[in-house]
């Protein structure tokens, strides 16, 4: 009888500590993915803003996920907006993405609020220069399909920075934080300073 406990209990304590080696080769491996892991990027350039949303979503059905944009004079290409995405791993199809492009930024608010209210959250904006002489406000948005953002935006747009502060103070009073900003020039020759605040719901 005591032979057979002890085989027992020896039996049980090689189980656990295989269970144990078993669980810190897991913990490890999760560790060096997230510490060093590959990672891969995918970088995406247009001439065109039409554009750049399909291209958004098709590297992102592919498991990347959006890192930086920005609109610029490239050595070769131009007059570009170039974006940076990047995936970890063996990531999914987990985000989809929408571009909010306008030369008015009188209707980027109320397009900033409809994409909002889909789901879609902030992740970076940029200026693109038009062939019309001004600079096309470009803003990308994000949406989380396991877990969708719920947010309120307010868009403030000024050609004065004394304006811009005193906008900001009546949005941080109401509970806005900013989430980005560029300085756009106008087909009229003005410089806009554009700002995105958003609050949580």
């Amino acid at each position: 009888m005591r032979s057979l406990l002890r085989i027992r209990w020896q039996t049980s304590i090689a189980v656990c500590a295989t269970l144990a080696v078993v669980a810190l080769t897991f913990l490890k491996a999760a560790h060096a993915e997230q510490a060093g892991g590959r990672v891969s990027y995918r970088v995406l350039a247009t001439l065109r803003t039409s554009s750049m949303e399909k291209e958004l979503n098709e590297a992102a059905d592919a498991g990347f996920r959006f890192d930086a944009v920005m609109g610029g004079q490239t050595a070769f290409g131009g007059k570009e907006v170039v974006t940076v995405m990047s995936r970890t791993g063996a990531r999914g199809a987990r985000y989809a993405y929408k571009l909010l492009a306008t030369l008015k930024t009188s209707t980027m608010q109320k397009e900033l609020q409809e994409a909002a209210d889909a789901g879609y959250g902030y992740k970076g904006q940029t200026v693109f220069d038009t062939a019309f002489g001004g600079q096309e406000v470009v803003i990308i948005l994000e949406r989380d399909k396991e877990a969708p953002e719920r947010a309120d935006y307010k868009l403030i747009a000024t050609l004065k920075t004394s304006t811009l502060e005193n906008e900001l103070a009546q949005a941080g009073d109401a509970g806005y934080s900013v989430a980005g900003m560029t300085v756009s020039k106008t087909a009229l020759g003005g410089k806009e300073l554009v700002a995105i605040t958003r609050r949580a719901r």
